[in-house]
């Protein structure tokens, strides 16, 4: 049984990190990695020095903290009220809507996004005007002041019910006689959150917070791709991901793009590295 995973993380994981010579290389499609010529950190000093490369870093770093500040911890403050609800039935039909959403595709949520949005009988547009709030209708797809507020939300309703999953099996395994004992105390349900429950989940809560760092630049790139389709929103929009792939495969500048993902992918490792450390003084890490 162990043979074929290993095959599987071989081809799939270890193998193509050849690739990443390509950074270093003046990469050609007929030459190939062995014809191709050496020219050092020529491509990283490009890279570095594109006038797009601060804004790029700017939206890349901006988008991930936003979805680490609201998102990680929206699926905590999910877990936390399901358990809080004694009605079976009720509970499991909260649990299997929020779930739902983190099964449908990223083309489906941006089309979704995009009717709720729309001027022409969008449902906020027109919900605004019965309300008196704005006149005319906002095409809030179309202006980058809305733009980072419109992908953080849809990306926390798309992935909170689905990432609450790992906490209420961490609430689960508390043991209830903790909670019995702290209402006898006379302790409210809502400190017997914040004294036994908390502290209990902690070291989950710890450990995926250290992989929420490590993938602190991965601000993403379908639900941007999709929503962002608008030239208008480059500038607000254009994340590292989304960056590689139209300089790579729309372009064809394979061995900028590598570098340009190389780099994204040892700052990752440093930020895991440096959050593993600060963890492990707490007696919470991952190694």
């Amino acid at each position: 049984m162990v043979l074929p995973g290993l095959i599987f993380l071989l081809v799939f994981s270890y193998i193509p990190m050849y690739g990443v010579l390509m950074a270093f290389q003046d990469y050609s499609l007929f030459k190939g990695f062995f014809g191709s010529p050496w020219v050092g950190f020529k491509h990283f000093e490009m890279f570095f020095g594109a006038p797009e490369f601060w804004t790029v870093i700017r939206n890349t770093v901006v988008i991930s903290m936003l979805k680490l500040l609201i998102g990680f911890p929206a699926p905590i403050l999910l877990a936390l009220m399901l358990n809080e609800i004694r009605g079976r039935v009720f509970k499991r039909t909260i649990q299997t809507i929020s779930y739902l959403p983190h099964f449908l595709s990223w083309v489906i949520v941006s089309g979704l996004v995009a009717s709720l949005l729309s001027t022409e009988n969008g449902s906020l547009n027109m919900l605004l005007q019965r309300l008196d709030l704005i006149g005319e209708p906002i095409n809030f797809l179309s202006l980058p002041e809305y733009f980072w507020s419109i992908l953080v939300v849809t990306d926390v309703w798309k992935e909170i019910g689905f990432s609450s999953i790992v906490y209420l099996a961490a609430i689960a395994g508390v043991d209830p006689h903790l909670h019995e004992a702290a209402a006898v105390d006379g302790a409210s349900r809502l400190r017997q959150m914040f004294s036994i429950t908390l502290p209990a989940i902690l070291p989950v809560i710890v450990v995926f917070l250290i992989l929420a760092i490590g993938n602190l630049l991965n601000a993403g790139f379908e639900n941007i791709l999709l929503l962002a389709s608008n030239p208008v929103l480059r500038d607000v929009s254009d994340v590292l991901d989304t960056y590689v792939y139209r300089i790579g495969i729309q372009n064809s500048r394979y061995s900028y793009a590598t570098a340009a993902g190389l780099f994204k992918a040892l700052i990752s490792v440093g930020l895991l590295v440096a959050a593993n450390q600060l963890a492990r003084r707490s007696g919470n890490s991952l190694w």
